[in-house]
């Protein structure tokens, strides 16, 4: 299994916001205007680590799933000499949701179990392979005491969605937005969602048949709930305590770099 699927077509709205960060140096915030999230350099794009970790894990053939507006990620990508990876494109006409992103990759998977990341998340290689290493479909989920050791505040953390698993390490179900009371009744580890999936090709029947959420989007976590509840399908969960930097907004550039300075990225 050498598939991943990376969703590179959001909008950066949030990267760009000014936040009166003056710490970035003039390039940065010039990519940081496009809000392409992907191309932030960090002495070279953040893209380029995040698919370099892939690589790491195992992973040969990438997908990037992009926007009408993202020409310019296209552009670099398309002309770059790679040694490990072999990158395609695929193309989300519309920002309809993540299911809706997922669905764009369907020819890319050509009935192949596949991986699903989000572009602006460095995940550590060794979850990457846990993974490419599963038997099903399943998903990583990251306690929030290791997240703890990357780029991500508490508070941010706090917000993220609770996986609810079983005792045989199977997905129950994803619980958005938790109250802090209920989590506080929770035992630890509290594993959370960092958009880290497997999947096969029962994906794509999942996102033509769930129907947008209260934010009017399809999410890749009502598709999921979907699977388990509709078709009864079986999610494995591999729990890590492990981090992964989030690249939102401008604000996060300084600490991705830092986090970033020792490692070397190679496609």
């Amino acid at each position: 299994m050498d598939k991943a699927v990376i969703m590179a077509a959001g909008l950066g709205t949030r990267m760009q916001q000014q936040n009166g960060d003056g710490s970035i140096d003039s390039h940065q915030a010039r990519v940081a205007d496009t809000g392409i999230k992907a191309l932030i350099p960090i002495d070279r794009p953040f893209l380029d680590y995040v698919m370099s970790a892939l690589a790491d894990a195992g992973y040969q053939e990438i997908c990037l799933v992009v926007g009408p507006k993202h020409q310019a990620l296209r552009d670099h990508y398309r002309d770059l000499e790679t040694k490990r990876v072999t990158i395609h494109f695929a193309e989300q006409k519309e920002p309809r949701g993540t299911a809706d992103a997922v669905a764009s990759a369907e020819s890319f998977a050509n009935g192949d179990p596949f991986v699903v990341i989000n572009s602006d998340n460095y995940y550590p290689a060794e979850a990457l392979k846990l993974l490419r290493n599963m038997d099903s479909c399943g998903t990583v989920a990251f306690d929030r005491e290791g997240l703890l050791q990357g780029n991500i505040p508490a508070e941010r953390i706090a917000r993220y969605a609770i996986l609810d698993i079983d005792d045989h390490r199977h997905l129950q179900g994803i619980v958005e937005k938790p109250d802090p009371a209920w989590v506080g009744t929770l035992p630890e580890p509290i594993c959370v969602s960092m958009n880290c999936w497997r999947f096969d090709k029962d994906i794509f029947v999942a996102c033509r048949n769930i129907k947008p959420s209260v934010r009017g989007e399809l999410e890749m976590a009502d598709a999921v709930q979907y699977l388990i509840d509709k078709r009864d399908k079986s999610f494995y969960v591999e729990t890590v305590s492990l981090p992964v930097l989030d690249m939102t907004s401008r604000l996060d550039i300084v600490s991705v770099t830092k986090h970033l300075s020792e490692i070397s990225a190679s496609l």
